[in-house]
């Protein structure tokens, strides 16, 4: 597998792409934004790691070029270690964030984690619920009225959110679940993060965003999806 890595440090570079080459894989380095953009062209990284405060152009504007034309997992490795860095990185496209200093393990284990979403097949579904469409396969969603379709724009925090509850339809996904899965181990009390996106989600998604019928809070334990309502409303609209 091969990781693009891109850092201003030169001995974080080289410390990475010993560890990282000793382990298997294929490593790439850039030491700018823009390098790192052009890197990506040329080599087709399964993985990117990136710095945040890079020369040239920053950590954010290499995420916002790469996710004009790509889905690749972006991991973010910076010394930031502020909520508001985490969030801007997260919603600009980024899939996960490592805070400077960190284990060589839990480095790798991120790795693992996000190499083992990438899709292996394009054979995906589409989900359907009231006057939704979400298309998972082209990362879509539209709403169908009166004969007309108009696209719904989410970010890709929401759209990681989503995705979740759709391929867990009926069951309970718990907010550390939720909370692991989107922003790592080191965030999973961090439910007013989620509260808000959920939030979102509705405004977006539900007929009537104060009485949800498909995005459910379960108090205490976390969310849930439900494709078929048996009913107008439900309680628990602001969990």
């Amino acid at each position: 597998m091969k990781i693009l890595i891109a850092d201003d440090d030169p001995q974080i570079l080289r410390a990475l792409r010993i560890t990282l080459g000793a382990r298997g894989y294929d490593i790439v380095t850039a030491q700018d934004g823009t390098a790192a953009l052009n890197a990506a062209i040329e080599h087709h990284p399964d993985l990117v790691m990136l710095d945040l405060g890079m020369p040239r152009l920053d950590g954010l504007g290499v995420i916002a070029g790469l996710r004009g034309w790509t889905q690749v997992p972006i991991l973010v490795v910076s010394g930031r270690s502020g909520a508001a860095d985490k969030v801007d990185a997260l919603d600009a496209g980024a899939d996960d964030y490592v805070t400077k200093p960190f284990s060589i393990d839990e480095l790798l284990a991120r790795i693992r984690a996000l190499t083992r979403r990438v899709p292996s097949t394009d054979d995906e579904p589409v989900v359907v619920f009231g006057s939704i469409t979400v298309d998972l396969s082209a990362k879509s969603v539209r709403r169908e009225a009166d004969g007309n379709r108009a696209a719904i724009r989410l970010t890709p925090t929401e759209w990681r959110i989503l995705e979740v509850l759709l391929r867990n339809p009926g069951r309970l996904v718990t907010r550390q679940t939720l909370l692991t899965d989107i922003w790592g181990p080191h965030h999973n009390t961090d439910s007013g993060y989620l509260r808000l996106y959920l939030a979102q989600l509705r405004k977006k998604l539900e007929t009537d965003p104060s009485q949800p019928r498909y995005f459910l809070t379960e108090a205490g334990m976390g969310y849930r999806f439900d494709p078929d309502p048996h009913t107008e409303a439900h309680t628990g609209a602001h969990g």
